[in-house]
């Protein structure tokens, strides 16, 4: 069932869970995803970067969606990081039901500004509209965007940001990074910044570039309010690392049907982890379906 975020992250802020949002740059991970989710009864958030789409081309949304309208728990397809107007117009013409905009590196004023502008755009077409406020640490060259220094969010700027754009979720920065942490380094999430943030916020919050953080913070995210959770690096990694694995092993193994079972099912089980760390798990039956 396809939804967009309002609708889907509403649900989820009312019963206190969060909705994994998987980056699915491939028709392998889609599947994966999809199969994951339908087979946990957990709602799900189809996450497609502009690289990506850039990558497999607008014709792979026809995948996309036919995934979500047919699969038996609700589903978003949700543009992830659209930096510009023009993500914005390609996301609108090619199926996914919500976009973020992000412009969290200029000022408030720019980045209020710009979202305010998408959300005009996107909320007569009934797409739902995630903004960022605040800044995204970056790792090992991730892709995702980030800065080096890390702008935690104000509780006092929530309110103003929401007030002024309309948007349907927002992505807040408390101490997260893009991409798989470094070889001891020990991230550390300001939760009771969040708590701040939550008793002010409006509307659902989101929780980027987490991949590095302990399951235990994670999950007191989620108890404290967090409605969304980006997974990007964690599937990709345990994917492609097994992959390997396997072509060091075997040169010649060539067949897709060959070469991806074993490490789909490694994938998967990332996938499930998470999707039961979010306490997702179950949650389908709450939307009337």
């Amino acid at each position: 069932m396809l939804l967009n975020m309002k609708e889907l992250l509403n649900v989820a802020n009312r019963e206190n869970f969060a909705v994994p949002a998987f980056n699915i740059g491939t028709g392998q991970i889609l599947k994966a995803v999809l199969e994951c989710s339908q087979e946990l009864r957990a709602p799900v958030i189809f996450a497609i970067h502009p690289l990506e789409l850039e990558f497999q081309g607008d014709f792979f949304m026809e995948s996309v969606k036919a995934a979500a309208n047919t699969a038996s728990i609700p589903a978003v397809i949700h543009l992830d990081h659209g930096e510009t107007i023009e993500n914005i117009y390609r996301a609108i013409r090619t199926g996914f039901t919500s976009v973020m905009i992000d412009a969290s590196h200029k000022s408030f004023n720019e980045n209020a500004a710009i979202t305010k502008k998408v959300a005009d755009i996107c909320h007569p077409l009934n797409i739902s509209v995630e903004g960022e406020l605040g800044t995204i640490g970056t790792t090992d060259a991730d892709t995702e965007g980030g800065t080096d220094d890390i702008i935690y969010t104000k509780p006092e700027d929530v309110v103003k940001f929401v007030g002024e754009t309309g948007v349907d979720c927002l992505a807040i920065a408390i101490g997260t990074a893009h991409g798989l942490y470094p070889k001891g380094f020990v991230p550390k999430l300001k939760l009771d910044l969040l708590k701040e943030i939550k008793k002010v916020a409006t509307v659902p919050l989101v929780l980027h570039g987490g991949s590095g953080n302990p399951d235990s913070e994670i999950e007191e995210s989620v108890n404290l309010g967090i409605n969304k959770i980006n997974i990007s690096s964690d599937t990709k990694d345990a994917l492609y690392q097994h992959l390997r694995t396997i072509l060091a092993a075997d040169s010649k193994v060539r067949e897709p049907f060959a070469l991806y079972p074993q490490s789909i099912d490694v994938m998967k089980e990332v996938i499930r982890h998470k999707i039961r760390l979010f306490h997702a798990d179950g949650k389908a039956e709450k939307y009337s379906m």
